[in-house]
């Protein structure tokens, strides 16, 4: 072989150029860049919000079934206000002394005239003692005027007939007569005497029955204030001593005093029946009436003081009790007493031709109840629910039995 022909063909550079065109160049770009990938992140991300937003729970506020009576419907007004009784006293005395015994306790029931306490008495015993012994003597010596006064007027007598007939004289005669107006004038000074002396054993009775402390009527005893050993004064003015020994109050006296304010105050007529609910048992009402409105207004709080009277007795009943009273247009019939089943209307929901309200359980699951509603005040009564269970307020259209509810944060 020769040189010429181990020599390859020159390249063909005419095929090569380059490509200008700006519009061909993007065409061949890639269609996903890192724009649209962050784009479809947003998308997925706002349809998986939208699925759990579609599946969760939703978030509702709910309330708890309570009890209410029909009387609601006819109440006028409602007031508040505390148990009092119109009769009642701090038994204290008016001597001053030692409690030397003490009968009672806070809840001892006592009877008028019952002695319940005792001051220290030996001192004004033994003035009374004295007392009686000189009223005695005063006694005494009344008889023995007595006597003497027979005997000087049986004397004046028979000097009157011995003198008539000149057997003696006549300063005789004047010695008898004066013998016997002097007996009669002691009998004068001597039943003086007892009267002074009567007096001064009364005033000694008096002094000793002073230290024994009694129930000025029939009543509980609310507080004890004094124990055996205080010193116990009329006023309560000296260091370390005792005023009023208890303070009682007669049961039967208890009334309910309530504010109402003056604004209000032309709804109440004496007479008016009332409910009387004590905070101590929510589920009690007593009857009771509008006894008297107390003429004078309170100017700090705008309210006069409405007396209200028991017309139902209740041993649970004690002073000081809060309570509240209901004002009633009329007095309630015997089946308005009862209790009944209440909830706030927005419990209530309608589906198809029905009304229902969810109950919540333990688990937040819900339960459709259906129930016929009957308006009393500002709540409805219901049944097929119980006081105490939780339902759901305004429930959404798409909550069925089983759902499960979260409870909305206040």
């Amino acid at each position: 072989m020769n040189d010429e022909t181990n020599v390859s063909a020159p390249p063909d550079l005419s095929r090569l150029h380059i490509d200008r065109d700006p519009a061909r160049s993007r065409r061949r770009r890639p269609w996903i860049n890192k724009w649209t990938i962050g784009a479809a992140v947003v998308v997925a991300i706002l349809a998986a919000v939208a699925f759990r937003s579609s599946t969760a729970p939703p978030a509702v506020e709910i309330a708890t079934v309570t009890t209410t009576f029909p009387s609601q419907a006819f109440t006028v007004l409602n007031a508040t206000g505390r148990v009092a009784a119109w009769r009642k006293a701090a038994v204290s005395t008016k001597a001053t002394g030692r409690l030397e015994w003490l009968g009672v306790q806070e809840g001892s029931r006592v009877k008028s005239g019952e002695v319940i306490a005792r001051l220290e008495n030996q001192d004004v015993g033994a003035s009374r003692d004295s007392a009686v012994a000189n009223l005695g003597v005063a006694k005494a010596n009344l008889e023995q005027g007595e006597a003497e006064l027979f005997d000087a007027e049986h004397s004046y007598k028979r000097a009157q007939d011995l003198y008539n007939q000149k057997f003696i004289a006549e300063s005789a005669l004047d010695s008898a007569r004066a013998r016997y107006e002097k007996a009669r004038a002691s009998i004068s000074s001597l039943r003086a005497s007892i009267r002074v002396a009567e007096a001064q054993a009364r005033a000694a009775n008096v002094a000793v029955d002073q230290t024994l402390i009694r129930a000025p009527f029939d009543g509980i005893v609310l507080t004890k204030n004094a124990n055996v050993g205080d010193i116990l004064t009329p006023f309560s003015s000296a260091t370390d001593s005792k005023g009023a020994v208890v303070n009682m109050a007669d049961m039967e006296t208890l009334e309910v005093e309530a504010d109402v304010s003056e604004a209000s105050i032309g709804k109440i007529q004496v007479g008016m029946p009332t409910e009387i609910q004590l905070d101590a048992y929510p589920d009690v009402r007593l009857l009771g009436e509008v006894s008297r409105v107390v003429p004078t207004v309170d100017r700090t709080k705008a309210t006069l003081l409405v007396k209200v009277s028991f017309k139902e007795k209740d041993s649970r009943v004690l002073p000081d009790m809060s309570a509240k009273v209901a004002f009633l247009s009329r007095s309630p019939r015997a089946d308005e007493r009862r209790a009944v089943t209440a909830i706030r209307p927005e419990a209530i929901a309608k589906r198809a031709d029905r009304s229902v309200v969810y109950v919540v359980d333990d688990k937040n699951a819900v339960h459709e109840v259906g129930v016929t509603p009957k308006k009393v005040g500002d709540l409805m009564e219901v049944s097929g629910v119980k006081p105490g269970d939780k339902v759901v307020l305004n429930p959404p259209e798409r909550l069925r039995e089983g759902s499960t509810v979260a409870l909305a944060k206040k």
